[in-house]
């Protein structure tokens, strides 16, 4: 009998699981995690994410120790670990489910495939997520995703024969250099997870799309669980199948407040969905995390880089008192709504002139739902960059007196202001003197702004930009219907491809 080595990767859960059902239904089950020290040296690797996965590890192991097995933990390069198992099993087949992950992952991945070819060993890799691994267009992709999304999930197996070999021990929740932010982390594990969703589903989604853009109170009434989605410790399937199922049970209330209730829960589908398709994008053009999809901004933004207005962004001191809550709100917690995130990358990249390849990997960093696909296509989307999207330039007062009108997220992010007056709240620069320990604002938000557009005038302009622009559309635009019917106008008034969304719930 075959062994079967079941990798887990960036899906740590046993339900829904279709690599360990697979294996499970050939012969004795190796369950393999593999620390890769490599991995975590990467620009975008942080403690948040690491502290994540390791409870989501420790719960897995626990879970698998519960059907007599236990997950095998090995330390070094995957290429070294597959290479010590073989000389010790001999011959095994080889599962897990495809990643849509980072460059080193990518890269990762093919030496893998190289490495079984050699040795004559069978990969077989699982689709996941909704996404659609070698699709060469993206017409046809949401039915795909769909035709996914409305299988029955696969349960857990209730037995399972295991393999035996010894096991390293799990790292230290300090085994790597990573980058280490003080503040909260979120739980991982399945538990937290189903809770998560449980609560979600019951009672905090009442108020989703009116809290949505709203930092504070979003943090409750998301649902939180974009960093279970984004490590696997719940399938997208199992998410979506008990929302659609939340929807019918309130669809069949007599409740006065269930029809506004399910329209609720149908916006966080949708936004299930537009999850998908953002991480389709990386999965069809890996370059993305590097290189602007729209190759003429390519090097837009190689003059004009300040390091002071960069550390100022990154530290939260730059004077506008939203911006400078968010990031020390995102410092302390690792989250923040969509809304101020798009808010941070669009500051950054217009009113400072900040590229996206450098402050993409800070965000990273120090969101623990970092997702790739998600992360890369929305910086490029926020700063610019796409061709196909709406510029999204956001005035930070305006979004500040709209978002936060009494000025209590502020307040409690950015304590030097706990004393100034609700009337300059949003704009302390209008205060005779600062207050003790803010700074000045470093610069002027419209006039950056007016600066920021004429930069990218000439761009929009370009002689083959409509060309390429209609290229990058047919291979990664989105098929809704809305841009199914109109073709890809000049990008100076380009419409936006999707409404605000917050990916990460």
């Amino acid at each position: 009998m075959i062994p079967q080595v079941v990798w887990f990767k960036r899906d740590l859960r046993l339900h829904d699981h279709a690599p360990l059902t697979a294996a499970a239904a050939r012969g004795a089950v190796l369950p393999l995690y593999v620390f890769e020290p490599q991995l975590w040296q990467q620009a975008d690797a942080s403690f948040r994410h690491w502290a994540f996965i390791r409870e989501s590890l420790q719960e897995l192991d626990s879970s698998l120790r519960g059907l007599g097995g236990e997950l095998i933990v090995r330390r070094g390069s995957i290429i070294s670990v597959l290479a010590q198992l073989h000389r010790d099993l001999g011959r095994f087949d080889l599962h897990s489910h495809e990643e849509t992950g980072n460059g080193w992952s990518y890269a990762r991945d093919r030496e893998v495939t190289r490495w079984c070819r050699e040795q004559g060993i069978e990969w077989i890799e699982s689709p996941t997520n909704g996404v659609v691994r070698r699709l060469r267009e993206r017409d046809g992709w949401s039915a795909a995703r769909n035709v996914v999304m409305t299988a029955t999930p696969l349960p857990a197996p209730s037995m399972i024969l295991f393999a035996k070999v010894a096991s390293d021990p799990l790292p230290d929740v300090d085994a790597a250099p990573f980058y280490r932010p003080d503040g909260h982390v979120q739980r991982g594990g399945r538990r937290d997870g189903l809770r998560a969703l449980k609560s979600f589903l019951a009672s905090r989604s009442l108020g989703y799309m009116r809290s949505i853009s709203k930092p504070g109170i979003s943090a409750r009434h998301c649902s939180r669980l974009s960093a279970h989605l984004a490590y696997g410790t719940l399938s997208a399937r199992e998410v979506d199948q008990a929302a659609a199922l939340r929807m019918q049970e309130l669809d069949a209330s007599n409740d006065p407040s269930s029809t506004y209730w399910s329209r609720q829960i149908a916006a966080f589908r949708a936004r299930l969905a537009w999850r998908c398709h953002f991480v389709q994008k990386l999965e069809q053009q890996p370059q993305i995390e590097f290189r602007c999809m729209h190759p003429a901004f390519e090097s837009m933004r190689d003059t004009g880089w300040r390091d002071d207005f960069f550390e100022a962004w990154r530290q939260g001191h730059t004077g506008f008192p939203l911006i400078d809550a968010c990031m020390r709100s995102l410092q302390a917690n690792g989250w923040i709504t969509f809304r101020m995130r798009a808010l941070l990358v669009s500051f950054a990249s217009y009113q400072l002139w900040l590229d996206w390849r450098r402050t993409g990997p800070v965000l990273a960093r120090l969101f623990t739902d970092y997702e790739p696909g998600i992360h890369y296509s929305q910086l490029q989307m926020q700063s610019g960059v796409t061709g196909i999207n709406a510029v999204r330039l956001y005035n930070p007062v305006k979004q500040s007196r709209e978002h936060d009108p009494e000025g209590r997220f502020i307040r409690r992010y950015v304590p030097e202001l706990a004393t100034v007056p609700d009337e300059f709240i949003h704009e302390p620069w209008q205060l005779a003197s600062l207050p003790s320990g803010y700074p000045a604002r470093i610069v002027d938000h419209e006039q950056a702004a007016r600066e920021a557009r004429a930069r990218m005038r000439p761009y929009w302009h370009g002689d083959s930009f409509r060309e390429q622009a209609k290229a990058v559309f047919q291979k990664l635009g989105s098929r809704n219907r809305r841009t199914e019917q109109r073709k890809p106008r000049k990008a100076a008034s380009e419409p936006p491809e999707a409404p605000q969304l917050d990916l990460e719930f």
